[in-house]
């Protein structure tokens, strides 16, 4: 196979820094973009431009291709180093599965295939850049063991779950953006699908289940659900519970939920219907009831370990505004005589 000078493909010297094989690539990456240059020639020299950018940007592999040495000449015959001639991995772990760069390898040379093929790692379906490398039938989240994470993999969400939810118990669907590099441009921003921004915004849902008794603010850990890199490594999705409900206050499995009764009912004390969790129940307030106290119903709350917890009714002395001139010259008597 013939070598290929990445350095010439980007117009840089070896010497070059990240910020100027960076820069290089930008500049070309707009210029020979299918988006914009519709020519074959365009779409061939876009290709060999990101293979170029894949492996001088990335500091592991640059300095493997700078170990073939400076002197080779592009168009060279090139022998791969031993053991990589007609480079073919098996994995056998979890099911038979192979990368195999004979042919057409996803958009990149036999020369690049050669050389980083083994930076691939099993149970990955991504490859570089964007571009698709085929293999096998595996779900595996665990990371390759022949690279380290290039970047920080996890992501970190909140998780807004509601009392009814948490009662329920069922797997919490959840729907986020997960922001990712475009692997159309490779970061650039010079193409139409990320409209510039480098970035593109990919809808992702999940199943999330929580442990009876979660506690605000605790970290539930979804594995092998975050960022997946070039090598195959995956990190975690995280959720940090909030509970945000309209009706209740949540303490792991106790509840309050407010019940408003009328000043001659805190007074006389009565009988009232409440909605719960469980059902519509009947519960006695008794008489000089104060606004603010609570009346605690056992096994009313949300699933603990074994059983549920309390629901605590919060009393609430609501004043109505449409008493007729009656009641309101009853009040005025009430008041003189407890004044």
């Amino acid at each position: 196979m013939k070598y290929k000078d990445y350095y010439e493909t980007l117009g840089v010297k070896r010497t070059a820094t990240e910020a100027e094989i960076k820069s290089a690539y930008r500049k070309l990456a707009r210029k020979y973009h299918p988006d914009v240059n519709k020519t074959k020639e365009a779409e061939e020299k876009f290709k060999d431009i990101n293979e170029a950018y894949e492996v001088l940007s990335d500091k592991q592999k640059r300095s493997r291709y700078d170990s073939l040495g400076s002197n080779w000449q592009g168009g060279a015959d090139y022998t791969p180093p031993p053991g990589f001639e007609n480079f073919s991995f098996n994995f056998n772990q979890g099911g038979a599965q192979s990368f195999n760069f004979g042919g057409n390898n996803g958009g990149f040379s036999d020369f690049f295939a050669s050389l980083f093929g083994d930076m691939m790692g099993a149970g990955s379906t991504r490859g570089f850049n964007g571009f698709d490398f085929t293999q096998g039938p595996q779900t595996s989240a665990r990371r390759s063991s022949s690279q380290k994470p290039s970047e920080n993999l996890d992501i970190t969400k909140n998780l807004n779950v509601t009392a009814r939810e948490l009662f329920e118990g069922k797997p919490i669907s959840v729907t986020y953006s997960q922001m990712d590099k475009c692997g159309y441009c490779n970061g650039g921003g010079y193409c139409s699908h990320c409209g510039g921004t480098g970035i593109l915004s990919t809808p992702k849902t999940v199943k999330v289940r929580l442990p009876k008794g979660v506690q605000e603010g605790k970290k539930v850990r979804l594995k092998g659900e975050g960022k997946t890199d070039a090598y195959g490594n995956q990190g975690d999705l995280y959720f940090i519970v909030h509970f945000k409900d309209p009706e209740y206050d949540i303490d792991g499995t106790t509840l309050t939920k407010e019940v408003d009764i009328t000043p001659p009912e805190a007074v006389l004390g009565c009988n009232k219907e409440i909605e719960t969790l469980h059902g519509k129940i009947n519960i006695k307030i008794p008489a000089g009831v104060s606004s603010g106290q609570s009346l605690r119903l056992k096994n009313l709350g949300l699933p603990a370990a074994t059983g549920y917890g309390d629901l605590n009714a919060k009393i609430k002395i609501i004043v109505p505004k449409n008493y007729s001139k009656e009641i309101i010259d009853l009040y005025k008597e009430i008041l003189k005589k407890t004044s």
